[in-house]
């Protein structure tokens, strides 16, 4: 079996939990300009670092550069992204881990949106921040790692 083309019926969104149950990954694809995928690939190493790869590769198939606003399009398995979601490498990879996250629920059959959902979803992405922190070597990636902690605690309080 084959994972579905598009994820969108009750059948199909069975059949791409089955795969995933199993281990299912996708080969990640990158589309967009050149600018937009080097940044993507800057911020797919800091997932690489952190161990967070497979979990983006267990439920996005692909990354795509488009000119309106970023937003995880869940039957297409794919997050859509603007070239100023991307600007910063760091930011960008929390941005996927989070919509990752939204599509993990999606294929568990959760409310994958709104405001309980995106507190999850947010969390995932300030663990993931806190994860990257601490297994970084590089000073600059931490302090805009703790730059970025600091803008979620804040928006939170």
């Amino acid at each position: 079996m084959s994972f579905p083309e598009r994820v969108y019926t009750k059948k199909e969104l069975k059949e791409a939990k089955a795969l995933i149950d199993q281990g299912y990954k996708h080969e990640l694809n990158v589309e967009g300009k050149s600018e937009f995928t080097k940044k993507v690939k800057e911020a797919l190493e800091h997932l690489k670092a952190t161990d967070y790869y497979d979990y983006l590769q267990t439920y996005i198939r692909k990354i795509v550069e488009i000119d309106g606003m970023t937003q995880l399009r869940e039957t297409e398995v794919a997050i859509w992204a603007n070239k100023f979601a991307v600007d910063n490498p760091v930011d960008a990879a929390s941005l996927f881990v989070q919509k990752a996250s939204s599509m993990h629920e999606y294929m568990q059959g959760k409310r994958y949106y709104g405001g309980v959902a995106e507190k999850r979803s947010i969390a995932k992405r300030v663990e993931f921040l806190q994860a990257l922190k601490d297994k970084s070597e590089d000073k600059e990636i931490k302090e805009e790692c703790e730059r970025l902690l600091k803008l979620w605690k804040d928006s939170s309080l």
